[in-house]
C-alpha cells in the first residue's frame, strides 16, 4: 500500500535553482582565488627571468623553492618552523585564556571595569614592541621573552564588548528565576558571546604571529624571524622571501584551523 504522506525532504524547483546558483558562486570564488595566486606566482617568476625585476632583490618562486629545499636537506627547515610555531601557539593560547579571563572579571565587576577602563585604553594604545628591551632584561634573552611578547600583542580584551552587548532582558529573566551570577555567565553570556569570542580569536591569530616574529627579531638564535634577520644581514634575500612565504602558509593554516573549530562549535551548538 502506497503511503499518502507528503515527502517533506523534496526540494522545490525554485529552491533547487537557488542552491545551484549558490554552489556556482562558491566555485567561482574558489576558482578566482587560486587563479590570482597562480597568476601572481607566474608573473613573479616571469618578471625575474625576463629581467623586469632584479632577482637578487626580489627573488623568484624558483629561488624560494630552491631555498626551502636547501633548508630541508640541511635538516634546518622543520627546526626553525617548529620553534616559531611552538612560540606562536603557546602565546596564542595564553593570550586567549588571559584575555577571556580578564573580560569575565571586568564583566563580573562593573565598578572594577569603570576603574580600569582608562588604563586598558592606554595599554591597548601602547606599542608593545617598545616593551621588548624590558622583557629581555626581565625574562632573559630566550624563548620566554618571545612568548611573552606574542602574548602581549595578541592579548585581546575586546571579548568584553561582546559580553556587554548581551541583551539585559535575558539576564533579567534569569535573575527573576533565581539564577546566580555564575549561572547567568555560563548559561547566557558565554554561549551568546561565542561569535564575538571566535572573531577575537581570528584577530588574535595574526597578532600572535606578529608578536612572535617581533620577539625573534629582537632576541633569537633560531626560528623564521631569525632567518629573516640573518638573511637580510648577509644579503641572502631568497632566504628572507622563503621565510616570509613559509610564514604566510603557517599563518593561513592556523587561521583556517580556528575557522574550522568555529564551524564545528556552531554545528555542535545547533545539535545541542
Amino acid at each position: 500500500m502506497m503511503s499518502n504522506k507528503r515527502d517533506t525532504t523534496a526540494v522545490s524547483p525554485e529552491h533547487a535553482r537557488f542552491l545551484s546558483s549558490v554552489k556556482k558562486a562558491d566555485r567561482r570564488v574558489t576558482f578566482f582565488r587560486y587563479f590570482i595566486l597562480i597568476a601572481a606566482l607566474i608573473l613573479w617568476e616571469l618578471s625575474a627571468r625576463m629581467g623586469w625585476i632584479d632577482p637578487f632583490i626580489m627573488s623568484s618562486p624558483s629561488q624560494v623553492m630552491s631555498t626551502v629545499a636547501r633548508l630541508y636537506s640541511g635538516n634546518e627547515l622543520f627546526h626553525h618552523i617548529g620553534i616559531t610555531l611552538y612560540e606562536t601557539v603557546v602565546g596564542f593560547i595564553l593570550g586567549t585564556i588571559l584575555g577571556t579571563l580578564i573580560a569575565i572579571l571586568l564583566w563580573w565587576s562593573k565598578s572594577l571595569a569603570r576603574i580600569l577602563d582608562p588604563y586598558l585604553v592606554v595599554l591597548n594604545a601602547l606599542p608593545k614592541i617598545a616593551l621588548g628591551p624590558i622583557l629581555i632584561v626581565w625574562f632573559g634573552a630566550g624563548v620566554k621573552s618571545i612568548i611573552i611578547m606574542g602574548l602581549l600583542i595578541s592579548l585581546v580584551v575586546t571579548v568584553l564588548a561582546g559580553f556587554d552587548e548581551i541583551t539585559g532582558e535575558k539576564q533579567l529573566l534569569m535573575r527573576t528565576l533565581g539564577a546566580t551570577k555564575l549561572q547567568i555567565l555560563t548559561m547566557v553570556v558565554l554561549p551568546a558571546s561565542v561569535p564575538t569570542i571566535m572573531s577575537a580569536l581570528k584577530i588574535s591569530v595574526g597578532m600572535s604571529w606578529v608578536g612572535v616574529i617581533v620577539g625573534e627579531y629582537l632576541v633569537s638564535r633560531a626560528g623564521l624571524g631569525y632567518l629573516i634577520v640573518y638573511g637580510s644581514q648577509v644579503f641572502k634575500l631568497d632566504l628572507v622571501m622563503a621565510s616570509i612565504v613559509i610564514l604566510c602558509v603557517l599563518a593561513a593554516a592556523m587561521y583556517y584551523a580556528v575557522a574550522f573549530f568555529e564551524k564545528r562549535l556552531i554545528r555542535w551548538r545547533g545539535h545541542a
